[in-house]
């Protein structure tokens, strides 16, 4: 019970901890625009607790924790949808309504609730690189476990990798981010033995390993080794720590992109798409290990948070973003009904993710 409370607590400090950065995103660039902000909530349905600001927001947390939204002034609902009114607006209230605002204000508006999540990744990762440190292993091969693809490749111990598939290598955690990835695809493989320059071509064994929460999934592996140090550790400077946020957090959004690419295609299997029950242990497992872990994990999930409200689906903010987008092409907004239908088929298609990716996290750990 203990077990279960911490995974609990760990989840939702997590999911709030993501939510509120970007949630803040939308609240801030639209009160920066001169829009009312009436509700900044942290979860959906009945409010458990909140308050009125000075401004006339009511900031509330609310019993289902899976979420959040922002409501402006002239909003019908959490979707920002048109509110159908028995009057005709003033000038003083067409002034603070989101939906009377200039298209490229609410594209700024939309936009700036996923960017706050790259934003605040950024800000985590370039603190935890000057305070902690980056881990920074040189890419030469250690020792080559005997049988592996390494070793039918002819990889030998002392070759330094150079890149994969044209992917340049600059450390040995970059092979342990890219061959996982792989799939179990041919690997094109650049290496310096001697300081002369070498190709080979491996192909990853899929090895059955545990995903940290004591689950069995298969993963891509090549069969090198290296010795990590503290020596490896290297802290950075504002701006290098910057540099690398910055890469880490756009890597992490194209390795994601990557992933999904091979689910769509079938080429890995979707039983690998995790939900909420999966995050909330993952969470916990991550509180176990301590704060840094936790932290870590937060700017994880802020950047997965921010990619896939990109998503051209009407109901998440790249949906909105597509009208608005299509609004500036053709002048005027898309029909109310056109809108209508597309947020109910947006509702539908993340209900039914949701769902799925609820059962695979309920048939791993074998409810």
């Amino acid at each position: 019970m203990l077990d279960l409370l911490h995974t609990v607590l760990s989840f939702l400090v997590v999911l709030t901890a993501v939510v509120f950065v970007h949630e803040f995103g939308h609240f801030l660039v639209a009160r920066l625009n001169g829009v009312r902000v009436e509700v900044f909530s942290i979860g959906f349905g009945r409010e458990l607790f909140g308050f009125n600001d000075r401004h006339g927001t009511r900031w509330r947390l609310s019993l289902l924790p899976l979420g959040g939204y922002v409501r402006f002034f002239g909003d019908a609902d959490e979707t920002s949808g048109t509110a159908e009114t028995a009057r005709p607006l003033s000038k003083a209230e067409e002034a603070v309504s989101f939906h009377h605002k200039r298209v490229g204000q609410r594209f700024a508006i939309v936009l700036a609730g996923p960017m706050a999540n790259f934003l605040f990744s950024i800000v985590v990762f370039a603190g935890l690189y000057m305070t902690i440190g980056q881990p920074h292993s040189a890419p030469v091969v250690g020792e080559v476990i005997a049988g592996s693809a390494a070793a039918e490749a002819g990889l030998l111990a002392g070759d330094r990798i150079v890149a994969i598939d044209g992917t340049p290598v600059d450390r040995f955690q970059d092979v342990r981010r890219v061959v996982p990835l792989s799939n179990g695809a041919p690997l094109h493989i650049d290496i310096l033995r001697d300081n002369a320059p070498l190709a080979v071509i491996a192909l990853p064994r899929m090895v059955e390993t545990d995903d940290g929460l004591g689950n069995k999934i298969q993963v891509a592996q090549l069969g090198v080794k290296v010795s990590l140090s503290q020596a490896d550790i290297q802290r950075l400077g504002p701006l290098d720590a910057l540099g690398q946020a910055v890469g880490q957090t756009w890597q992490l959004s194209a390795d994601t992109l990557t992933y999904l690419g091979q689910v769509v295609r079938g080429n890995r299997s979707a039983e690998e798409l995790g939900g909420p029950v999966r995050i909330a242990q993952f969470s916990g497992k991550a509180a176990e290990r301590g704060v840094l872990d936790l932290v870590t994990f937060i700017a994880l999930l802020s950047v997965n948070l921010g990619l896939i409200n990109l998503f051209p689906i009407p109901m998440l903010d790249g949906g909105h973003l597509m009208f608005y987008i299509i609004e500036a092409l053709r002048g005027r907004p898309l029909g109310a009904r056109a809108q209508e239908y597309g947020l109910r088929f947006g509702l539908a298609l993340v209900l039914a993710m949701m769902v799925f990716a609820t059962w695979n996290d309920l048939s791993l750990i074998n409810w």
